[in-house]
């Protein structure tokens, strides 16, 4: 639900990065951050406890182009990986505008893909989403990685809803930047669809 600032002539678009502990939220967040010009972005805020962690930092990028005149500035945030803090995780959710859902494909992770998927479900739906509604990219992160599933095997666990895929490697920076260009291009499609300015 993008926040429409009229003074400064920008649309505000929320994007979390949802996916299971340790899959490479954090490090697409990271990657983003330090790829990005000092002018176009604020700090990078890390709202750490003892027990969980979430990244969160905004940025205006200058390629995007405008809606009607308005300027789209992206906040981007990562959700804690574990379900037990699924408290955060809603509190992050509302007023969403995109979903990078960020999947873990090493075999041995496919459970923890489901449950974090199936929780991003549960939790959208809990406020009001349909995830059918809400531009969604499943990015399949860690294909660098031996032990990674084929991606047909982890299109037909995760790709209920026939969302963008990206491959990716956060860690090397592959994939980081398409997964944010096909979320943005995604949202910015919505909001021209249904922008009442």
């Amino acid at each position: 639900m993008s926040l429409f600032n009229y003074n400064a002539k920008e649309i505000h678009c929320k994007i979390v990065y949802y996916g299971p502990s340790l899959g490479g939220k954090t490090t697409n967040i990271q990657w983003m951050y330090q790829s990005l010009a000092s002018d176009q972005k604020s700090k990078l805020v890390a709202l750490n406890t003892e027990i969980e962690r979430t990244l969160l930092f905004d940025f205006l990028p200058l390629d995007v182009g405008d809606i009607r005149g308005y300027n789209t500035r992206f906040h981007l945030y990562s959700v804690p990986g574990q379900i037990v803090y699924d408290a955060t995780r809603k509190l992050i959710l509302q007023g969403i505008d995109g979903v990078i859902f960020v999947a873990d494909s090493q075999a041995d992770r496919l459970d923890e893909n489901l449950q974090a998927f199936e929780n991003l479900e549960k939790n959208l739906y809990q406020q009001g989403y349909n995830i059918k509604d809400i531009p969604l990219v499943i990015q399949y992160n860690k294909r660098d990685l031996p032990n990674a599933l084929p991606i047909a095997e982890l299109r037909k666990h995760l790709n209920r809803y026939n969302s963008i895929e990206v491959e990716a490697s956060a860690f090397e920076g592959k994939g980081v930047l398409e997964s944010f260009k096909s979320i943005s291009k995604s949202i910015i499609h919505t909001l021209k669809g249904g922008t009442a300015i």
